[in-house]
């Protein structure tokens, strides 16, 4: 059973800093693509970034700079680093494994609650 579970959103104040977790259980992690995505209230889903399986990385100009997404091979875990917080950045942030070897394996975590507030 695929599962992708993320941990570390919470409440920060403009200018803080936090650190998503996405832990993936299931999946080959080496051949999948790892993606950070949120959703602010009332707005649709976004990418913030991404990172190949090779470490490869892309960035949303709104975020470059100041996020840093990376993975952990050995714990089948991919991370993004908050820095520089805006309370523009507020939502839920989910997770998503996409495999590069079959289209259709597409996976979402639950997502986790960030809120950016003095």
């Amino acid at each position: 059973q695929v599962q992708l579970v993320e941990s570390g959103g919470g409440l920060a104040q403009p200018g803080g800093s936090l650190r998503l977790a996405c832990e993936t259980y299931g999946i080959i992690f080496s051949i999948n693509v790892m993606g950070w995505y949120r959703q602010a209230p009332g707005k649709e889903r976004e990418l913030v970034a991404t990172i190949s399986p090779g470490g490869g990385t892309d960035y949303d100009v709104a975020v470059k700079g100041r996020f840093t997404v990376s993975r952990d091979h050995a714990k089948a875990t991919a991370y993004l680093q908050m820095n520089s917080l805006k309370p523009e950045d507020t939502g839920v942030y989910y997770c998503n494994a996409r495999s590069v070897r079959d289209i259709d394996k597409v996976y979402w975590g639950q997502g986790t609650q960030v809120t950016v507030s003095p």
